[in-house]
């Protein structure tokens, strides 16, 4: 059975446990690359979906880029306590610029 992952602050990421999901907290830029490669590389195949916190999506941009293009794990990108950072939107948006080939967002 596949499941999802969640990384990010553990403030945002607890939320997450209650409802059943694997939760990977993680403090900063070295801890969430290393947490995000431990759950792509280890997992083999388990996480069909992984939510990222913005706030370190950034740091973990090229990591995330290889997985752009496969069906799993998608790889989805989550505010945090501070809010929308907006680069889950942007993500969605050239996603789906891709897809139908204009931007309709």
């Amino acid at each position: 059975m596949l499941k999802i992952a969640v990384i990010g602050g553990a403030d945002t990421v607890m939320g997450f446990k209650a409802l059943g999901l694997d939760v990977f907290p993680a403090a900063g830029q070295e801890e969430a690359r290393e947490v995000f490669r431990r759950v792509t590389r280890e997992s083999d195949g388990q996480y069909a979906i992984i939510y990222v916190e913005e706030n370190l999506a950034g740091y973990l941009e090229h990591e995330i880029a290889r997985y752009k293009d496969v069906p799993s794990p998608a790889i989805i990108l989550i505010p945090g306590r501070e809010g929308p950072l907006g680069l889950g939107q942007s993500a969605l948006k050239a996603a789906v610029e891709k897809a139908v080939g204009t931007d309709i967002l």
